[in-house]
């Protein structure tokens, strides 16, 4: 199951990655972990998750070729 992965803004610069393609994760939690494992500095990050263009805040479960946004938080103004 192939999942695209979009990251933002400081996400982005830390990982050094705006876009990814990661396969076989069902679910976010996993997908998070896996992430996490691969670029270390989201550990520490703040961001929020969408799944397809809806944002979850629990574990969700992925579909064959899933987006999921990782944003850092944002504040209006």
């Amino acid at each position: 199951m192939k999942i695209r992965v979009l990251l933002f803004g400081q996400l982005a610069e830390a990982s050094g990655v705006s876009e990814l393609e990661m396969e076989g994760y069902a679910d976010t939690i996993s997908l998070i972990s896996a992430l996490q494992e691969r670029f270390p500095t989201l550990q520490q990050s703040k961001y929020m998750m969408a799944v397809n263009q809806q944002m979850v805040s629990e574990n969700t479960k992925l579909s064959e070729n899933a987006t999921v946004a990782l944003m850092p938080p944002f504040s209006g103004g």
